[in-house]
């Protein structure tokens, strides 16, 4: 999800391709499951809570301690997804953000206030505090703290700070997020690369009328409106700290400079991964981490069901395993959920992602309203929740507003999903019949996971019963995000899931119907550019009430769903996760969206 929050919560890791986030769960109706859905529907309202600014005292570290914590020993993690990328400005999906956690800091973060994960503030990580804001909100400054170290041993200077926004603009940082190179440039769309087209790596820097550094200790952002949110985003791992000497540019991708607890030792992308302790990272700068585990021995490439496998039989070294996106595979939840032994070894919650088909408005075919509408009511969305373990792991959607997000209308259901989620494929061939397209080819795109499998292939023979020429496509996993990222990709429908970066409707919209914002590698996967939809953004973006802006956004997800149809959404995610009988500090936190690798320990 993301980080985020306000007058709402926080999510810290963003955006999830087709099942890339969530993990199974079972339907089944069983006590376990019963009593989860009512835990997952409280930890929804809870996400909702006011998360506040920290002041000073509260961005003192070191962390506080986890209870019964122990240092030393190495923790296995098993893992489906190898990071794509490792450059804090590249990170905006799950399984990136919640492994560099403990590698990367930035200017502020989220700092758990109880041992569950369910309450938190934003504190300042390495600066002094969340910030102190002036002139009606369009000024923010930010001291840095004393004795903050990249793994080098290099102090950690307002000139790192400078480089590392500064080189957000140049073009060849395309896949991170862009809230706050909006807010410098003062525009929605792909424009603000205007204010510093190459980034620093030409001589040129941003004017300290937008970004001032008076000295090695001083960082101020002057916006031209004011910026309510920015402490939210700055605490997300795409705008954490780069080393400035230490820039390869796009090779930092590979191996980045660590100023966070643990650096990567070794990494075989697809493979493999070892972190170990950061001997300069000191926890008295720090509030937010612990650094327990001597050694992360992380392997990539564990379906859930191998994950699950091997940490439920718990032998060897899957005592000490864990992992921090793999869920509990659909095959083995109804059992871990109702198996009380299991309890102390397993963690659940909801997550703020809303899965969806997005339908590709470039393809000339899908120009046709009713083409679209019958793809809409012809999907059937009973075989994506089934593929990750039923109502314990998803729960059937209605409108792109996730439960955990201000504005969530649970009565909105634009194609009956919630009422017949198997699908209407009677009502979608009608559609078909009057647009006069019965037999059109339709491209699905698919990623290439046992579950993508599943969903695809259930999927397609609704959209075929509807009178579809479905001709699946299989992508892989390890570059998914890269593929249906791109403005020219040949697919017309695919499956992703977006997580908002705090729970308001502007950490969902903006980012992915924003028109201005089609690019390659940008999250508007469904290239819908509506000057209406674009508009609406400015208009509700400038809404300083909470509550107002809620509104708004809640309309404007009615209005994407009935008057544009440009995507159908799929299911609400939740995650159950399990871990070997001596992982100590195992929480799912909110904001993270699931567990949290900053408190894990070896009992």
């Amino acid at each position: 999800m993301s980080r985020g929050g306000r007058h709402a919560y926080a999510a810290v890791s963003v955006l999830a391709a087709g099942a890339l986030v969530l993990t199974g769960c079972s339907s089944g109706g069983s006590k376990g499951s019963s009593d989860n859905n009512k835990k997952d529907k409280a930890n929804a309202e809870r996400q909702q809570a006011l998360i506040k600014f920290g002041d000073a005292a509260a961005s003192t570290g070191p962390a506080a301690e986890v209870p019964g914590a122990k240092s030393g020993g190495t923790m296995e993690l098993l893992e489906r997804d190898s990071p794509a990328h490792l450059d804090p400005a590249q990170i905006y999906t799950f399984d990136e953000m919640t492994l560099t956690q403990v590698i990367h800091r930035g200017l502020t973060g989220y700092k758990a206030t109880s041992n569950d994960g369910g309450k938190h503030e934003v504190v300042g990580d390495l600066a002094t505090d969340s910030g102190t804001v002036s002139d009606g909100g369009r000024t923010w400054k930010y001291t840095l703290k004393d004795g903050i170290k990249f793994q080098d041993g290099s102090p950690i200077t307002s000139k790192d700070v400078r480089h590392s926004f500064e080189r957000l603009f140049a073009p060849f940082i395309t896949k991170g997020p862009t809230y706050v190179q909006q807010w410098m440039a003062d525009t929605a769309g792909t424009d603000y690369r205007k204010l510093l087209p190459d980034g620093p790596y030409k001589g040129k820097h941003l004017p300290d009328s937008i970004l001032e550094t008076p000295d090695d200790k001083t960082v101020i952002f002057h916006f031209k409106k004011p910026v309510a949110d920015l402490p939210y985003a700055l605490g997300m791992t795409g705008y954490a700290m780069v080393e400035a000497k230490g820039d390869t540019k796009e090779k930092y991708d590979r191996a980045p400079a660590a100023a966070g607890p643990y650096k990567i030792q070794s990494f075989k992308s697809g493979k493999s991964m070892v972190l170990v302790k950061n001997d300069q990272w000191d926890p008295k700068t720090d509030p937010i981490r612990n650094q327990y585990v001597d050694e992360f021995n992380i392997t990539f490439n564990q379906q859930y069901e191998t994950s699950t496998k091997a940490l439920l039989a718990d032998s060897g070294a899957d005592q000490t395993g864990a992992s921090l996106q793999n869920g509990v595979d659909a095959g083995n939840l109804s059992k871990v959920l109702s198996d009380p032994k299991l309890k102390s070894r397993t963690v659940s919650g909801y997550q703020p992602y809303v899965g969806r088909i997005n339908i590709n408005m470039s393809k000339p075919e899908m120009k046709d309203k009713k083409v679209r509408e019958a793809i809409a009511y012809a999907l059937p969305v009973t075989p994506f929740v089934r593929a990750f373990g039923g109502d314990a792991a998803m729960e059937v959607a209605g409108g792109l507003i996730s439960p955990t997000v201000s504005g969530y209308d649970p009565t909105f259901d634009p194609f009956g999903k919630k009422k017949k989620p198997a699908g209407d494929p009677v009502k979608a061939k009608k559609l078909l019949e009057e647009a006069g397209k019965v037999g059109m080819k339709l491209t699905f795109a698919y990623i290439n996971t046992s579950e993508g499998q599943q969903y695809s292939t259930a999927m397609a023979e609704g959209l075929k019963k509807a009178g579809f020429d479905v001709q699946r496509q299989e992508v892989p996993s390890s570059n998914w995000f890269d593929q249906v990222g791109k403005i020219n990709n040949n697919y017309d429908i695919f499956h992703t899931s977006w997580g908002a970066d705090w729970p308001s409707g502007q950490a969902v919209f903006p980012p992915t119907v924003d028109g201005r914002l089609i690019a390659d590698g940008g999250s508007n996967y469904t290239q819908v550019n509506d000057p209406h939809v674009n508009s609406e953004i400015d208009r509700i973006n400038a809404i300083t009430d909470p509550v107002k802006a809620a509104t708004e956004w809640a309309k404007l997800d009615k209005y994407l769903l009935t008057e544009v149809v440009y995507a159908v959404p799929t299911a609400y995610y939740k995650q159950v996760a399990i871990a070997g009988s001596k992982v100590g500090g195992l929480v799912y936190d909110d904001v993270i969206g699931g567990v949290d690798a900053r408190r894990l320990y070896i009992k």
